[in-house]
């Protein structure tokens, strides 16, 4: 069975932990068998995801009339070396990723689509909400014209979680360290190369 079951995480929680902690999501369509893929904030609420688009985007003409969707949201990830362990290992690559799958409908009320991007902004501003999308902000009414709102139900789940649960729990536990390690660093080494 592939991916072996000890890097599966079936437990709805974890996923949606890892849903709402990491909202980007690679959104794909399939449009003449080729896939179309944007990238999208989604929030998480009753089984449901909640996203919006430019009506510009080409996919979104495809995110209507319960067509499928296949979702991806990614969280951590690094490469382990077999240096961090206490026995010999090889070297891997842990991560974190949600798929899904789903079905999607458009949602026309532009009121229903004004009470999201709030809803969003809230979500997005937590826990200190520095910021709040005023309802009669001058160009919030403005721009509604040119976004399409869309839920997706959820029909299948699967969690990824590669964090070398495979290895004794000393190992374990130095893999978890490195990945807490190697993302902090790796973040600021990268956004200093590119501004």
């Amino acid at each position: 069975m592939y991916p072996p079951q000890h890097h599966q995480d079936n437990d709805t929680n974890h996923m949606v932990d890892v849903i709402k902690t990491y909202p980007l999501a690679t959104v794909i369509s399939v449009q003449n068998n080729q896939p179309v893929i944007t990238h999208l904030p989604l929030i998480y609420k009753e089984g449901k995801l909640i996203g919006h688009i430019d009506i510009n985007n080409p996919q979104a003409k495809l995110l209507k009339d319960n067509k499928e969707v296949t979702l991806i949201f990614a969280g951590p990830e690094c490469y382990i070396s077999p240096s961090i362990y206490s026995t010999s290992q090889l070297p891997t690559w842990n991560y974190i990723k949600v798929h899904l799958k789903g079905k999607v409908k458009a949602i026309e009320s532009k009121a229903a689509l004004k009470q999201s991007l709030i809803l969003m902004t809230e979500f997005l501003e937590a826990p200190d909400h520095k910021y709040v999308l005023d309802p009669n902000h001058p160009r919030l009414d403005k721009n509604l014209n040119y976004i399409e709102m869309f839920e997706i139900t959820i029909t299948n789940w699967e969690g990824k979680f590669k964090l070398s649960q495979d290895k004794k729990p000393s190992d374990i536990k130095a893999a978890r360290e490195e990945l807490i390690r190697a993302n902090q660093e790796s973040i600021t080494q990268f956004l200093n190369k590119i501004f």
